[in-house]
């Protein structure tokens, strides 16, 4: 079986209090783009899971989402079936993409069917939770989403049929760490901290609307001026993108990728060949909402 798992962007990211469970608080909009894995699974005529993947950066043992996503279902549902996961790596790792939560989720969507199990939608999303905060947004087939609490509670958004956010997607060299990036939003403390200009309902209605303009004045990343401070590349990149004509950019995640909203696949693509050029330490996509 051959299953896609897509990347997403977050178009809002708000983080509000830490949490009794050390987690924190979140309101977010995530965003479905096109930038994808490829995994594919095959039948072991054992119970056990392996995982294949070229990429130096996935692990390929139990501390891999995918892995664990297969062996929650074993476990959960007693199965005595094996499964072989091979992983095609095309999101970078570590860049604030969720490419390993997006990972888990396809492997749960794809061995409900695989091996029959005939789990609803409710009983897949009680499993992604287990798995990490981002995987839930995963197991809906939406282009945008709201996410509350630690980013696990999910809310499918209602958007025009024919929305295609274009992006150019610039990823530097850099693997960070989610953990320390919260850890250092702690340490500095809210009044520290830069607030949104703007709420959801604004970016939401800018973006329908297709007003790019509105929708960079909307877009928000806690974590961005926590991420800049430390990684001073992710700074870099935006004024690269600024000097691009392109004025919403945005962090996404913890970082450190960075991406910025354009008009159509040409000035992506215009401003892609620039930046290639320019620069041999950063991966540069277009992407576009899936």
């Amino acid at each position: 079986m051959i299953l896609h798992s897509y990347a997403k962007l977050n178009l809002y990211l708000e983080v509000r209090n830490i949490r009794h469970d050390q987690y924190h608080n979140i309101k977010t909009i995530f965003e479905r783009i096109d930038l994808s894995d490829k995994i594919i699974l095959k039948s072991r005529r054992d119970k056990k899971i392996k995982i294949i993947c070229s990429s130096p950066e996935v692990p390929q043992d139990h501390t891999n989402l995918a892995y664990q996503s297969a062996r929650l279902l074993q476990e959960s549902l007693n199965l005595d079936k094996g499964v072989e996961i091979k992983i095609t790596k095309r999101i970078p790792v570590g860049a604030g993409l969720g490419g390993g939560s997006s990972n888990a989720a396809a492997v749960l969507l794809g061995l409900n069917k695989f091996w029959r199990l005939h789990l609803k939608q409710e009983e897949l999303l009680m499993y992604a939770k287990r798995l990490g905060c981002d995987v839930p947004f995963f197991i809906y087939d939406t282009s945008l989403a709201q996410g509350l609490a630690r980013g696990d509670r999910i809310k499918p958004l209602k958007m025009p049929k024919n929305l295609r956010l274009w992006h150019i997607l610039v990823i530097p060299k850099i693997n960070i760490s989610s953990a320390r990036i919260y850890r250092e939003w702690d340490s500095l403390g809210s009044l520290e901290l830069t607030k949104p200009r703007c709420n959801v309902n604004i970016l939401l209605s800018a973006l329908r609307k297709f007003n790019l303009a509105r929708a960079g004045e909307a877009l928000f990343n806690s974590l961005e001026q926590v991420s800049a401070k430390l990684y001073p590349a992710i700074i870099r990149i935006k004024e690269k993108l600024r000097q691009g004509g392109i004025k919403a950019i945005l962090m996404s995640g913890s970082g450190p990728a960075v991406f910025g909203l354009v008009s159509s696949r040409r000035e992506a693509q215009a401003l892609c060949r620039q930046l290639k050029a320019e620069s041999g330490f950063w991966q540069v996509f277009v992407t576009r909402t899936r």
